[in-house]
This record gives C-alpha cells, structure tokens and sequence, in this order.
C-alpha cells in the first residue's frame, strides 16, 4: 500500500504590483511629453467663473458658484504601487482628495473611478481595493456617492473629488512671492521605497513606514489657506519636489531654492537609493524638466534621482512670508505632521529652480 502522500506546491500569494507596468504617481506621462500634449491642444473658450485651470498646472480646477463659494474638481488614478489591495485602495484615494487640500478646500464628495482584470483577479480583491478607498473617504468625511468601472489589462483605482473654498481662499501656484519661505509636509523618498518593495527588498518596517506617510491625509491645508501669509500651496507626487517646486516658479515667475541639507527623506530611503533602487520616472522627469534645474556644485551624486524621485499622496508644498513660518509649522504639528520642515526659499530671477548643497 502507497502511503506516500502527493506533495501540493503552495500558490503563490497574488502580487497585484505584477500587473502593472508602474506604480502610484510614477505612472504619470513624463512631464516633457505632456507639454507636449497640451500645447497641441485647442484653446476652448474660458468663461470668467472658471478662476483656475490649466494655464499654471495647478492641482485642481476651480469654479466660482458664488461670491463666497468655489467649487473645486480634480482626478487621479493609477495602477498598484503595493500589492495588498485594501492599502492600494487607501493610497489611491489619499492621493486624489489631497488636491483639494492642495487649493485650501474642503472635500464635498467623490466619485470612484475603477478599472480591473475581472477575469485575472478574484472579486473579493477588487472589493477590498474599493473597501481601502471607502475607508479614506470616511476618514476624510465624504461620500463616494457614484462612480465608473470597466474592465481593464491592469488594475487602476482612483476618484474624482469635489470640495469648496471662499474664492479668496483659493492657493494658486501663480501666488507665490519673492522673499517666500518653502515648507514641506511629509519626507520623501516614496518612489525610492516602492522601487524596492517591487523587487522584495523593503522589510516589514519599511512596509509599514510607507503606507502611514502615502495614507496620512493632507488635512492641514484648510487651516493653511487661512492664513493671509500663506501664499501658495501643492503637493508634491509624481513630478517629485524637484517638478512641483518648479510649477510654482513657473506659475509665479520666480527663481525657486531647495536646500539640499534641509530636505526630509523617510527612514532608509538614501541607503536604498546607494543600492540603486530609482525609478524610471525619476529619469523621465529630469529628461523633461532637467533643462530648468539647476544643481549647484558639491551636491551629492543622489541628490538629482532623488529630487526628481515620484512622490505618491506625498506632502504639501507651502509658500508663506519669512514671518508665517512658526504658525505654518505649528499647524502642521497640531494635525500630526511632526517631520514637516524648511527646505528653501523664493527668489526674483529667471524662473526655474535652483538646487543647493
């Protein structure tokens, strides 16, 4: 009698990051060809209640309803940046209503925006992706009150969110001024960790540092737009802080400085960097904006990958007058933004940015 029993190899667990040729922000259309793109586009009539669009690649469009409201609308959606679904959904939905915040709104509502494999991936995943996103949404008080799904080659999750604001509330890039100090919200180096966790090389602490910093919500930009010496506001995501503290110089005219030193980076991320965990999106943001960069000598030689490295839901941005600093970085002590800090400065010049050691 046989009683050797069959040996059943175990099925290996489902890498939802396996189905995605990039992830989280790293999958947006590299800054050069989406210049591209736009300035082939017509020019549409622009009615005079629109008092954002998309002249100053601001985070989100926004729309006078009355004298003391505006409506603000974005998008954003993208494939897996990590492979357990209920925190894909959650980042995916932290990401997209921190554009709100970005302008000084509040969030109103959203909508879900889902494409999916239904035959490559079990039901109960694409559910847990959307229970994630539910759950930002709850966190952030509003309701994912409709939406749109179809079937897709990789999995994509996103929202569209709506929020209001006094109109003279509003933080434009274009608003930033000479002699403005830059703060930050949130460390980087998200690009940098995904890069890793793709390839099997982030541990578990790591793991767990990476989804508290992409799911913490950007909920400090309602106080922030209420301070008259906040000028301007956004977040830094797939452009990295090198593209998005440009778009604030282009938008204003002005001459932007990073200071290398003072920039945060999250726990590991230089040594995974040395390691050569970079992105493919951080080369294509240099190769679409590097022209407007200067990097002064004595940087680093990381210091390039990792200024243009792809932040997903990464931090606010602000531009505020030398004297606002205490109160803008107290701010965001209070809401739990204990590594928000100084990383440069605003300057008259040609615009463009200036990165220094």
């Amino acid at each position: 009698m046989n009683t050797n029993t069959p040996k059943v190899e175990a099925t290996p667990p489902l890498r939802l990051t396996s189905f995605s040729h990039g992830g989280g922000c790293g999958c947006k259309i590299a800054p050069g060809v989406l210049s591209q793109i736009l300035r082939s586009s017509a020019a549409l009539p622009v009615p005079k209640e629109l008092l954002v669009g998309i002249e100053t690649s601001d985070d989100a469009a926004v729309y006078q309803l009355n004298e003391t409201q505006a409506l603000i609308a974005t998008t954003d959606f993208f494939m897996p940046i990590v492979d357990d679904p209920f925190d894909f959904g959650r980042i995916a939905a932290t990401n997209a209503i921190s554009d709100i915040y970005a302008m000084g709104g509040r969030p109103i509502m959203a909508l879900a925006l889902v494409a999916m494999p239904v035959n490559q991936l079990p039901l109960e995943v694409i559910g847990r992706v959307m229970e994630g996103g539910q759950s930002v949404c709850q966190a952030a008080g509003i309701p994912i009150a409709g939406g749109h799904t179809i079937e897709s080659v990789e999995p994509i999750y996103g929202l569209v969110v709506m929020g209001l604001a006094h109109p003279k509330k509003i933080r434009r890039n274009r608003d930033a001024r000479a002699g403005d100090v830059l703060v930050l919200g949130k460390p980087l180096g998200v690009g940098v960790m995904s890069a890793a966790l793709k390839k099997e090389k982030l541990d578990d602490a790591g793991y767990a540092r990476l989804i508290d910093t992409t799911t913490k919500l950007n909920t400090p930009g309602i106080t922030l737009a209420e301070l008259d010496d906040v000028h301007a506001i956004t977040d830094v995501t797939g452009f990295g802080i090198a593209g998005h503290t440009l778009e604030l110089a282009r938008g204003a005219g002005l001459r932007a400085v990073l200071e290398w030193p003072r920039i945060p980076l999250l726990p590991n991320v230089m040594s995974l960097a040395e390691q050569g965990f970079i992105t493919g999106a951080s080369r294509r943001n240099w190769e679409g904006y590097g022209s407007e960069v200067e990097l002064a000598a004595g940087l680093p030689e990381l210091a390039q990958p990792l200024v243009t490295d792809p932040q997903t839901s990464g931090g606010l941005l602000i531009s505020c007058a030398p004297d606002a600093v205490d109160k803008v970085l107290a701010v965001f002590r209070e809401q739990g933004f204990t590594e928000a800090t100084v990383v440069g400065r605003m300057e008259a010049g040609e615009p463009g940015l200036t990165v220094t050691p």
